[in-house]
């Protein structure tokens, strides 16, 4: 009789919280001193890195923290609005956090990347464009988004 494994969420295939977290203050350490980005969070909360590792763990299939901590996914659009982002800083803290990703040794596996950078590259894209001038948000939000794979991961016999 054959076991069927079971596909372990992104979050898990990462590493779980520890390594979110890890991402998370390693970014935002390089953040603060990039200076396209420093004037955009050079002010922030020293939770900030937290609540960003809440949030991705989340998105990834981790635990609710981020939900129960700030209200969600209308908490985290609301925190863009009236920002003023421009594309140039989007794509800079695309890149950055791609680079922090593979300096603290995010797994590389194409299957994981694909996803991982899916949902960076669509939520930076909602947060630029809730950032700009005269967006309001009026209607009801759907819960925080959840990112699964693209491509099941490759799992040999040992895994």
């Amino acid at each position: 009789m054959e076991i069927e494994k079971k596909t372990p969420t992104l979050y898990e295939w990462a590493g779980g919280e520890e390594v979110f977290q890890r991402l998370t203050e390693t970014f935002y350490g390089k953040v603060i001193n990039d200076p396209l980005l420093e004037p955009l969070f050079g002010s922030m909360a020293q939770e900030h890195p937290q609540r960003v590792a809440w949030c991705l763990s989340e998105v990834f299939g981790g635990p609710k923290h981020y939900t129960e901590q700030r209200g969600g996914h209308r908490h985290l659009i609301e925190e863009h609005l009236r920002r003023h982002l421009s594309e140039q800083q989007r794509a800079r803290w695309v890149n950055l956090l791609m680079e922090t990703a593979d300096e603290i040794g995010l797994p590389a596996d194409p299957e994981f990347r694909a996803a991982f950078v899916s949902y960076i590259e669509w939520g930076s894209r909602i947060a630029l464009a809730v950032s700009q001038p005269g967006v309001e948000i009026t209607e009801d939000l759907d819960p925080m988004p959840h990112w699964d794979w693209i491509v099941k991961p490759f799992q040999d016999e040992k895994s």
